[in-house]
């Protein structure tokens, strides 16, 4: 834990997990504030977890969120009863720490003289000047007057942000570039599926954002508040600015945990996991392992999903386990998805069905998962009737493999670059902004309407990258990208169906029919998920290696 003190009655930190808490106890804290919104990130506790494991070691707690870069003076002064309140010493935790700072800050001013919150913010380790300029300007924010300029920056350092980054760079080597991402870890989040079936250790999915930056570009770890796109402005946390030429928009998408009621507090525990976080995919193989009899469900949210077939591979792959252990028969599975088939490119569907129907697997479509009683080990279900109708089902499990509703992050969703559903508007061909010039999007954030995959990523970066460069007259003609998206769907350990396909559910394979046919399992495509695709990814993809990517030119 990263503990930096701000008073003798007060310290702030970067996110804890519930096991921190034994340790903060015996470090003499009494209470915990968290100041960061559930969902904002795929490795974070929700704060159910926190709350319950305080409780275990008697700790208050207390939750007070603020999204990053948008405290208010009410909060500031919220921050403060609380203050007040609980039982001293108190740690304040946010995903930085720079959340909670900023409302001590707020909570002092007229109570402390301006220098000394800014010299104790500081010798803690947190730049508060953008937050005294906040407050002299009446809450407003000067975009006039950068703290930052920059001739290229992206939002988000995931596997679109880095890999376009590469590419700008591999084209024009030298271009200022900045990254602004405010996140310590970088997470090869398509191995959480092999992860959660025992085949992946968690950690080698996961390295420090430092290590796979391309040399060169500038890093400001910080998060985005808002955007002023007439202003070619960016503001960060703590009300800094950052001012760019072009600006490539590629943040990911946010889980909704809280989405499905009782799920954030059922997470971890009482057997109900998700891939779809780092912490919780080994709990998904311990669950696995430890089934030997009961009723096991996995569910399906309501497009779109950050990669639509995981749901189902989690599935897949814990039936091997039980075929193999021979307890499969004594297994009820059932797989709840809201959508109307079993996967979006009817190709495939053939081979998937073979599984289905060897590992016994009840299919329920239109069915989405609406709340979960953890310790009663029931989950509920919104049934679309055939009529328009709905009605609820209740289902009981041993195990259950949620996943949440997802949507834009809640700062992509209030500005000027999305849609009328919350995503970055971006033309389908050219990734570029419907409305502003020299912005693009790519990645899960985009309104395009291709699987949201890292594939689909990897084809996107160089599409941006040359487009970016043709639009400062660095490179000519138009790079056009074509939908193209990639679900290794793992229907067993050691085999595949390659899904692979463009813009309307054209199939479009990699290889030869010859080499894999990705419409029937294939070893040789386990191999490729298991062997080839990790290091392509961290050594070619984020390096710029455009193997299998170059961009359709037109124009």
């Amino acid at each position: 834990m990263d503990i930096r003190t701000l008073t003798g009655e007060l310290s702030v930190a970067p996110q804890i997990v519930a096991l921190d808490l034994k340790a903060l106890a015996d470090a003499g804290f009494k209470s915990i504030i968290c100041n960061r919104p559930d969902g904002e990130g795929a490795d974070q506790p929700n704060f159910e977890e926190i709350e319950r494991a305080a409780g275990q070691h008697g700790l208050h707690s207390r939750y007070l969120p603020a999204e990053s870069g948008k405290v208010t003076d009410e909060q500031g002064a919220a921050f403060g009863a609380l203050m007040a309140e609980l039982p001293k010493p108190v740690l304040a935790y946010c995903r930085t720490g720079m959340r909670s700072t900023t409302m001590w800050a707020l909570s002092q001013a007229g109570q402390m003289p301006l220098p000394q919150i800014i010299e104790k913010s500081s010798k803690a380790g947190f730049d508060l000047k953008g937050v005294v300029r906040r407050i002299v300007n009446g809450g407003k924010t000067p975009v006039e007057v950068a703290d930052a300029t920059h001739e290229v920056v992206i939002i988000g350092g995931g596997a679109a942000g880095i890999s376009v980054a590469s590419s700008l760079l591999a084209r024009s080597p030298g271009l200022d570039i900045a990254i602004i991402d405010p996140a310590d870890i970088h997470y090869y989040q398509p191995g959480w599926t092999l992860v959660g079936a025992g085949v992946f250790d968690p950690a080698t999915t996961a390295r420090t954002m430092a290590s796979v930056l391309p040399r060169g570009v500038h890093w400001i770890k910080s998060a985005v508040a808002a955007f002023e796109p007439e202003r070619d402005a960016v503001i960060l946390d703590g009300c800094r600015v950052v001012k760019y030429k072009q600006l490539v928009v590629c943040p990911g998408l946010k889980l909704d945990w809280h989405g499905i009621e009782g799920l954030a507090e059922s997470l971890g525990r009482n057997g109900v996991t998700s891939n779809y976080r780092y912490d919780l995919a080994p709990y998904t193989w311990h669950l696995v392992q430890q089934l030997h009899r009961g009723k096991a469900i996995f569910s399906q949210p309501p497009m779109p999903i950050k990669c639509a077939g995981a749901p189902q591979k989690a599935m897949y792959l814990s039936a091997d386990h039980w075929k193999r252990t021979g307890v499969l028969g004594a297994i009820d599975i059932q797989f709840c998805n809201a959508g109307a088939v079993l996967f979006g490119v009817a190709d495939y569907v053939p081979a998937l069905m073979e599984y289905v129907k060897a590992y016994g697997i009840g299919l329920n479509f239109g069915q989405t998962l609406v709340s979960v009683d953890g310790p009663g080990k029931k989950a509920v279900f919104s049934n679309a009737n055939a009529d328009g109708t709905k009605e609820l089902i209740t289902r009981e499990f041993d195990m259950l493999h949620a996943v949440p509703p997802q949507k834009a992050p809640d700062f992509i969703r209030v500005s000027p670059l999305s849609d009328a559903a919350g995503w970055v508007d971006v033309d389908p061909g050219t990734l570029r902004h419907k409305q502003f010039a020299n912005i693009f999007g790519l990645g899960d954030v985009t309104n395009t309407s291709n699987a949201k995959t890292a594939a689909a990523a990897r084809k996107q970066a160089p599409v941006v990258a040359h487009n970016l460069l043709a639009a400062r007259s660095s490179a000519k003609g138009d790079a056009k990208y074509d939908g193209y998206g990639s679900c290794p769907l793992t229907v067993e350990r050691g085999k595949i169906v390659l899904a692979e396909f463009t813009y309307g559910g054209k199939v479009a394979p990699s290889f030869p029919k010859w080499v894999i046919d990705g419409t029937k399992p294939s070893a040789l495509a386990w191999y490729l998920k298991e062997r080839v695709l990790p290091p392509l990814y961290w050594d070619g993809m984020l390096k710029g290696r455009e193997w299998l990517a170059q961009p359709e030119m037109v124009g």
